[in-house]
């Protein structure tokens, strides 16, 4: 009896012992195998942020440069030239291309000026004169005007025997200026004027000095042989290569240095136009105001039409006018007192709407 419950009891251990071995992980254990491995969180790029808007670029300057007066010189310039060519216009036109690369100021082209210039009688004697460069300067669009004078324009030699001159000239020498020390000396002067008050803003100067031996002051130019026309082109290489060529150069890149470096003494200057459409033609708008008002080529003004007048009840004055957009307009061409122009936007453009801009 003994041995039957003992094997019995045997049994039911080996049993157990089986289930033991045989008894399935616990759920937690298992989803823990079970589960993938967590992936590393990615690094997060930050959002590029939009670049901010530039402001617009201030516009440059703009400059109208009148021929430079002569007059003290006028007797040294005919003798070395063999005639009265006019060294002004010579000297002006050298400043505007000096300027024009440098790029610090826009400056109003020649045929423009000169327009303006012979409508208003304008002198050779009112070269020089800071109220007559204002008066004009409101007429070009400009925010200063450049005057100027040659105050020194020939030789500084010794022994130098004057005979006579020509326009023919050749590649040794001019008029008997020859000698066998020669040097030529140039010095001029430039006042920039305020339009609106005529008030001098800043001046700037130049002084060139040029010398060489056996030869002449229009000597060593090469293919350089005179001038015609009334004038000389100082801009020319061969013209530079001469005696008083070179004292022009110095002298101009000396006194255009100092124009620029004025830049900062002027103010660029706010135009407000006012106008109405005077006519349309098809693609064409007529505007009564022209470049008397500041308007000038490439000028964009908003339309507006006028929708209603609020009036004072006792005075019948009209207090506020009430309008609506209607679009803008680009000026194509201008003359004294009137304007052409096309549309940017909007359309339906009627004669007497309403034309503003308010530009530097």
């Amino acid at each position: 009896m003994k041995k039957v419950l003992f094997l019995v009891v045997l049994a039911g251990c080996f049993v157990s012992s089986s289930l033991a071995q045989k008894k399935p992980a616990t759920p937690a254990k298992t989803a823990a195998a079970a589960a993938p491995a967590t992936p590393a969180p990615a690094a997060v790029e930050p959002v590029a942020q939009a670049a901010p808007t530039p402001a617009p670029a201030a516009r440059r300057k703009r400059v109208a440069i009148f021929d430079f007066d002569y007059a003290t010189v006028r007797t040294n310039s005919a003798a070395l030239f063999g005639s009265d060519i006019d060294i002004g216009k010579g000297i002006s036109d050298l400043l505007v291309k000096y300027l024009v690369k440098d790029g610090t100021y826009s400056v109003i082209e020649r045929k423009a000026m000169d327009k303006i210039l012979a409508e208003q009688n304008f002198s050779n004697s009112d070269r020089a004169n800071p109220n007559s460069a204002a008066k004009l300067g409101k007429l070009l669009g400009v925010d200063a005007i450049i005057v100027g004078s040659i105050t020194q324009f020939g030789n500084d030699n010794k022994d130098t025997k004057v005979g006579g001159g020509g326009g023919g000239l050749g590649r040794f020498g001019v008029g008997g200026f020859s000698h066998k020390n020669s040097k030529a000396v140039v010095a001029l002067d430039a006042r920039m004027v305020d339009i609106d008050t005529a008030e001098i803003l800043g001046v700037a100067d130049g002084k060139g000095e040029s010398s060489r031996e056996s030869t002449s002051m229009l000597g060593g130019g090469g293919g350089w042989h005179g001038f015609g026309g009334g004038a000389v082109d100082f801009g020319a290489s061969d013209f530079q290569n001469t005696i008083i060529g070179e004292a022009v150069k110095k002298a101009v890149d000396q006194m255009s240095a100092g124009v620029i470096a004025n830049n900062t003494k002027l103010v660029a200057r706010v135009i407000n136009v006012e106008g109405v459409i005077a006519a349309v033609d098809g693609g064409q708008i007529v505007l009564n105001v022209g470049s008397k008002a500041g308007v000038k080529v490439g000028d964009q003004l908003t339309v507006n039409r006028v929708t209603k007048e609020i009036k004072d009840p006792t005075t019948g004055k009209v207090l506020r006018r009430l309008s609506s957009p209607v679009g803008v307009v680009k000026i194509t061409d201008v003359d004294d007192v009137s304007s052409m122009a096309t549309a940017v936007s909007g359309a339906g453009f009627k004669v007497g709407d309403a034309v503003k801009t308010s530009t530097q």
